[in-house]
């Protein structure tokens, strides 16, 4: 009896030193470098082949990467195009610090950076062949979303500094003037396939834009409809 209460007492004195010992960690620590190369491998290779006809290894190889590090950070090939069409936005837009030039017009100008021909064409490949991408709804609406909200969320605070600042009158239809700039990018891209370049951004706010945001009408918003 008193043998069997002394194995339960060093059971039970193993178990505490157990439980005190730090567990110990496996594997190493996520190197976020490679992130950023398997987003732009990602993105190479939809525009040479399409969504459908991308996979996880050909990511992996372009990347030089193994499958299963790409697989440890994106479950699936809808979760990694999400986020590298994101990623491709950011390359696009200088989101990291807003402009202040102390006008609307050029604050938007700043925001857009300059684009190679070739950059430009690869986006265009990028979006035209999305494919059965947009057949996926939940990564669809979050792929989109990461392509544009970030641009709209700066361009909203770009706006209401230009009421602060007195620039365009509180009651203009910012939430409408962030959607035409989305609108027409995305228009510009995938239906004429031309780049959305500060030249053509320019004509946009100097002819649309502006005047729209400045003699707002004062019927109500349909956005909010």
């Amino acid at each position: 009896m008193s043998k069997i209460k002394k194995e339960m007492s060093e059971r039970a004195e193993l178990s505490e030193v157990v439980a005190e010992k730090p567990a110990q960690k496996l594997g190493r620590k996520r190197d976020h470098t490679r992130d950023d190369k398997i987003l732009e491998a990602t993105i190479d290779i939809l525009a040479d082949t399409s969504f459908d006809g991308m996979t996880m290894d050909m990511v992996a190889a372009r990347a030089k990467a193994g499958k299963a590090t790409v697989y440890r950070r994106w479950s699936s090939k809808a979760e990694l195009v999400r986020d590298a069409l994101a990623w491709m936005n950011r390359n696009h837009l200088e989101l990291e610090s807003l402009p202040d030039t102390g006008t609307l017009r050029e604050d938007l100008l700043v925001l857009l950076k300059p684009q190679s021909i070739a950059e430009e064409e690869r986006k265009f490949r990028v979006l035209a062949g999305l494919g059965s991408f947009l057949q996926h709804p939940e990564f669809a609406e979050a792929g989109t979303a990461g392509i544009f909200e970030p641009w709209v969320v700066v361009n909203r605070e770009l706006m209401n500094r230009a009421v602060v600042r007195g620039e365009i009158p509180s009651h203009a239809d910012i939430e409408m003037a962030c959607q035409v700039i989305t609108s027409m990018a995305s228009f510009r891209g995938l239906i004429q396939r031309k780049p959305f370049d500060k030249p053509f951004f320019t004509v946009l706010i100097d002819g649309i834009l502006l005047p729209a945001l400045k003699n707002p009408q004062t019927a109500p918003n349909i956005m909010d409809r």
